[in-house]
């Protein structure tokens, strides 16, 4: 596990490619010491063939320069950074980012997944995928 250079706290980062209905397509769990921008290179490209119908990828103000020119070079997306009205004070949904975040509440609901049981990342990787497997069969047929 890794520290953040911003809040000094050990952990892992949890990143998530999501569809505009906030079912999960891809996910890579990382030390906490990688910044989002590497963190996002590394995930779009482990998963390059799979994402390359992806149009448009909206990030948060966390994604740096760097990422959104890996991204124009690199793929035939383009990156959208959602960022607070400058007159904002205190927390105000982002149109767009509420998509990913409730993806990130519904995951939380799992047991497994609310807290970082687990001693790899691949681990709590393969807990999101079951999760999401879950919500999406949930949504199929709610009686089961």
């Amino acid at each position: 596990m890794g520290t953040t250079r911003e809040k000094n706290i050990k952990g892992r980062k949890r990143q998530l490619i999501v569809d505009t209905n906030g079912f999960v397509l891809r996910v890579r769990v990382h030390a906490a010491d990688i910044s989002e921008s590497e963190g996002g290179i590394w995930l779009i490209n482990e998963h390059r063939e799979a994402l390359a119908s992806l149009d448009i990828i909206r990030t948060d103000q966390g994604y740096k320069a760097m990422f959104v020119e890996w991204v124009r070079t690199y793929t035939s997306s383009t990156v959208e950074v959602v960022k607070k009205p400058k007159d904002q004070v205190g927390f105000a949904v982002l149109p767009k980012r509420w998509v990913v975040e409730r993806t990130f509440a519904w995951l939380g609901r799992y047991r497994q997944l609310s807290k970082e049981y687990d001693c790899r990342p691949e681990s709590t990787e393969a807990w999101m995928y079951l999760a999401s497997i879950d919500i999406l069969l949930n949504r199929l047929h709610p009686s089961i």
